[in-house]
């Protein structure tokens, strides 16, 4: 007897923030909507949310959402997949940008392929790879390192060292901040760096409020710009 058809994982990247989907997002993102039922989810609410601004006709009743989030326990995880397993397609929707990057969906994505799930990502924006595109700075060699510490000393021998990586191998470096803090890191980086490093700062990517500026430390020491609960990118390059 055959085994059953196993149904294929989508990646689906989700806006940036409520700007409108179609102006950042392809057709693609549509098309797949409109067809899959089952998906995997950090918020339901928010999820259900951007399906209906994506398909308005779609039934909101029909659909299947799993979540993952801080709150799901790692014995539920093997269960998300089971539409698959039964023939479903099925979507991974991040809470803001591409599924698996900076993102809990990746874990879902090393399951599907332990399970001979295919994966196919679709594209969509990525505020990482956006703002090092209008960084300035190299994308031949770069370095995604998610959060800096939270101590403040802690904090600041990170950003030496991400200083100081950068000087010895030419290599970009990319970090975020929860956006409440982000005045903070900013003012610390200000201090921290050497002078004549170079600091881009690309926050509210693909919305009407995106902000992209490259400076060196003492140039960023003379300017002011206000990044309180924007969502943002700092890269640096020594």
């Amino acid at each position: 007897m055959a085994a059953p058809h196993k149904g294929t994982l989508y990646l689906i990247p989700s806006t940036l923030g409520e700007s409108a989907p179609f102006e950042v997002l392809p057709i693609s993102i549509k098309k797949a909507i409109e067809r899959i039922d089952h998906y995997i989810v950090e918020n339901e609410k928010s999820a259900r949310h951007f399906i209906k601004k994506i398909c308005p006709r779609k039934s909101q009743p029909g659909l299947v959402l799993f979540a993952l989030n801080k709150f799901t326990e790692v014995t539920e995880l093997p269960t998300f997949l089971e539409p698959c397993h039964n023939g479903h397609d099925m979507g991974l929707i991040s809470e803001a940008g591409c599924p698996a990057i900076a993102d809990p969906g990746a874990v879902i994505v090393e399951m599907a392929h332990q399970s001979q799930i295919t994966v196919v990502p679709l594209v969509g924006p990525s505020s990482i790879i956006l703002g090092l595109m209008a960084s300035g700075m190299n994308g031949q060699n770069f370095a995604f390192n998610g959060y800096l510490p939270i101590d403040s000393k802690e904090r600041k021998r990170k950003i030496k060292q991400l200083e100081k990586r950068s000087k010895e191998e030419g290599q970009t470096q990319l970090f975020i901040e929860t956006p409440y803090r982000n005045n903070k890191l900013l003012e610390e980086l200000q201090k921290t760096l050497l002078p004549a490093t170079k600091l881009c700062v690309a926050a509210d990517m693909t919305l009407p409020s995106e902000t992209i500026m490259t400076k060196t430390a003492e140039q960023w020491k003379k300017t002011t710009l206000d990044l309180h609960k924007r969502p943002t990118i700092f890269i640096l390059q020594a």
